[in-house]
This record gives structure tokens, sequence and C-alpha cells, in this order.
């Protein structure tokens, strides 16, 4: 039982490892070889970790080999258009000024109620407001509405609204992170202020607690506290 806890344990540090030095990008988006490449780490991790009678470096050495080639792939996909474009293929564009390509739909075997539900998870339900739609090499579907569909900007109303920035969580399940409070130059002073402008009466009590660069402050009690 412990050795093949013992072995488990390796293999599952030494994939994650892996897929750490493979990037991002690779980790949120699967592409067509790194999706073969997730199926083959599966079955060779899976190996070693039930049979003990197999050496452990006969499950690492062929994950180490893929991975190394991964890397390598990614290498030349950077560097080579017509190499990422074998490997992962080109996107293509199924919807154009409202028109289907029923022909690209038919090629990447796209159906029409996927791609209406795509649509309706993208806030879209009038094909006829859509300028394009493009299923990218990820299976993912971009879509740009045209230009009178798209909510106006400050910067077309003339408009110059203050950007808070990016937030900094001060109070994470009722723990206050002191190092993000005075990152942000603040200290406890300020801290119970905000706490009694919410007639909150302890830290404790605060689910999440976030300020931006403006200093604009967003508290959420604890369920069940009021």
């Amino acid at each position: 039982m412990v050795i093949a806890f013992l072995r488990t344990i390796i293999l599952y540090i030494f994939i994650i490892a892996g897929i750490r030095l493979m990037g991002k990008r690779q980790v949120g988006e699967l592409e067509p070889s790194e999706l073969v490449l997730a199926l083959l780490i599966a079955d060779l991790a899976a190996v070693p970790m039930q049979d003990f009678g197999i050496p452990l470096l006969t499950g690492i050495v062929p994950i180490f080999t893929l991975l190394c080639l991964t890397m390598a792939l990614s290498v030349l996909t950077m560097r080579s258009v017509r190499f990422r474009a074998l490997m992962c293929g080109k996107p293509s564009i199924i919807v154009e000024n409202g028109k289907l390509h029923q022909l690209e739909m038919q090629k990447n075997r796209f159906t029409v109620d996927e791609l209406m539900e795509e649509l309706r998870m993208q806030g879209i339900t009038d094909l006829t407001t859509v300028k394009y739609a493009i299923l990218e090499t990820n299976g993912q579907i971009s879509v740009l509405t045209r230009a009178e569909e798209r909510p106006v900007t400050a910067r077309q109303m003339e408009l110059h609204p203050k950007d808070g920035g990016l937030p900094v969580v001060i109070i994470n399940d009722g723990r206050v992170l002191t190092r993000n409070l005075h990152s942000r130059g603040l200290d406890d002073t300020w801290l119970d202020r905000q706490l009694r402008a919410h007639h909150v009466r302890r830290s404790s009590d605060v689910f999440l607690l976030t300020v931006d660069e403006q200093n604009q402050v967003y508290l959420a009690e604890k369920e069940g506290k009021r």
C-alpha cells in the first residue's frame, strides 16, 4: 500500500511539473496535439501506478520523452507559420456578414445547433447582427458583431471615467491579508473605519473585502451574520 502511495505521488508531481513547463496556454487551451499528449500521459501513468512489477522509470521515461517532444514542437510552432498551421490547423470563418458558410461548417463537422448554442452563450440571438463568427483552432467560437450592434464606449461619448484599477483582496473569508493592506498604503485604522461604515463588528464576520486603486471598497458579509 505504501509503495502504491509513493509511486502515485511521484508520478503525479512529475506530470504536474511537466505540464507547468509547457506554459499556461497549453493548460487552458488544448490543441489537437496537446489533447493527444494528455491522453497518452494518462495511459502511461496509469500502468506503473497499478502494476508494482513494472519499474517506475518505465512510466517516467516515456512521459518525459513526450513532454520534451511537446516543448520542441511548441518552439517550432512559434518560429514557423507553416508548421503551426500543419500542427494546429487554421481558424475557419463560419459566419460572415450574417451569412452562414455551410461548406466550412461541414468541413469542420460543426452543426447549426452547436453554432446557435455558442452564440447564445455570448448573448447573441440574431445571426444578422454577426459580422464574423470564427471557429478557432482550439474549438472555441470568436464572435464579432456589427459596429452598430456594439455597446457605446466612454471614448465615443467623449467621457473620461476614472479607472478603478485592479481590486486587491483585504479580507478573505474572515482573514485579514495584512500584506495586501499595506501594499495599498493602508493600515488597521483604515480597516476598522471601513468595518464601522458598513456596520460590521469584526473582520471575522466579513467574507470578502476588496479595495481598488481609487480606494473604492467592496464588502460582503458572511451569510447568517446579520
